[in-house]
């Protein structure tokens, strides 16, 4: 089975560096949802070298700045989820910059906590 992120369109890609590169989610979570992925097929973040690491936190800076000036968000999310059980189900390292909007969620108070359950009540 090839991998989505392999081979990735160019003219799709919104940034670009040596080791990576950045695009709009197809599956948005927000409107400006970026996703940042390394060039070379690597599975998971834990794996990809210190280079492709840093490439990729300077598109993540990038495409804060590319998105402050097309949507003017009001604050941001970003995550990686490493392995299925992690939510991962593209097994291609990529790090998500999810925009957020006052009023997206009634109460955004604990952010991604929200997105499992608590093992402990967040205040």
């Amino acid at each position: 089975m090839s991998c989505v992120f392999c081979g990735f369109p160019t003219e799709k890609r919104l940034l670009e560096n040596e080791y990576a590169f950045a695009f709009y989610d197809v599956y948005p979570v927000q409107k400006g949802h970026l996703l940042i992925v390394p060039k070379k097929h690597i599975a998971s973040y834990f794996d990809a070298s210190t280079e492709e690491i840093i490439a990729m936190h300077e598109l993540l800076h990038s495409g804060k700045r590319l998105l402050d000036e097309k949507y003017q968000p009001d604050a941001y999310n970003i995550g990686v989820n490493v392995g299925e059980h992690g939510g991962q189900t593209i097994m291609h390292l990529h790090m998500h910059l999810i925009p957020r909007y006052k009023g997206d969620m009634k109460d955004p108070r604990g952010g991604i906590r929200k997105a499992i359950p608590n093992l402990v009540p967040y205040p």
